[in-house]
């Protein structure tokens, strides 16, 4: 009993053929993600033809120069669970007026997530406290820091405003000793795993196109890390997808 918590299904040549692939390897639910105007049909139309695939609607950080006025309506679409993927990415924005625009934008997301009562999918890198002081002007709001590679402060500072954090790939990297670090620490009823495929896929398959079947070595190597059997992980993670994505239906497949 597995989920990938967060995946771009819709990035991924013959999409069907990798639910199919997932599904064998005990993956059993998928939330496919929206992160701009362009994508979002196909996003949509993957969740609606797929009884396990849930979808988000949002504008990543990235295309922070559009608008967010196409989110709304779509929120109350009955197979759209979060508002997202939302956030900030320095990173790849060192001028001050996208990192403003960014701003701009995931204070708008999170606005609709209060509204909506849905949760938030945040991006964050390299913008650790703008990030968070925008997570706090938003209380109430809640949600998961996806893909984390950030602190330990970072995350601890999130997990007391209510949030959830998401472990990809990257905790099997050679390079990912930091997360590694957050993963040990995470507590069990706040910890999601996660794919991001089609990228940064895991050790053993690092270098190949990511895929949520994938999602079971991550599970894998987290239960090492953690100590505890990869039955206990599949089990706490997938309660803390249904707690945290509370407008899927525990029992819908």
């Amino acid at each position: 009993m597995l989920v990938d918590s967060h995946c771009h299904l819709n990035y991924l040549d013959n999409p069907a053929g990798r639910l199919v692939s997932a599904r064998a390897r005990g993956v059993e639910r998928f939330l496919c993600i929206g992160v701009d105007a362009a994508g979002i049909d196909a996003v949509l139309a993957l969740a609606e033809s797929e009884p396990d695939v849930w979808a988000s609607a949002g504008l990543h950080p990235e295309a922070a120069a559009g608008t967010t006025d196409w989110i709304r309506p779509l929120l109350d679409h009955p197979r759209v669970v979060a508002v997202g993927e939302t956030g900030l990415d320095y990173f790849h924005a060192e001028d001050a007026d996208l990192q403003r625009a960014q701003r701009e934008k995931f204070a708008e997301q999170l606005a609709l997530a209060g509204e909506t009562h849905l949760p938030v999918v945040v991006h964050t890198r390299s913008a650790e406290s703008d990030t968070l002081d925008l997570m706090r002007a938003h209380p109430g709001v809640t949600g998961v820091l996806h893909c984390f590679t950030e602190s330990w402060a970072m995350a601890a500072s999130a997990l007391d405003l209510g949030y959830y954090v998401s472990i990809s790939g990257i905790v099997t990297f050679r390079n990912g000793a930091n997360v590694r670090e957050v993963a040990r620490q995470i507590p069990t009823d706040r910890l999601l795993i996660e794919t991001d495929s089609p990228w940064l896929a895991p050790v053993p398959h690092r270098g190949r196109t990511n895929e949520p079947a994938f999602v079971a070595d991550t599970a894998a190597f987290l239960s090492e890390l953690r100590g505890c059997t990869l039955e206990e992980l599949g089990k706490s993670t997938t309660q803390n997808f249904l707690r945290l994505f509370s407008k899927i239906p525990a029992g819908a497949l």
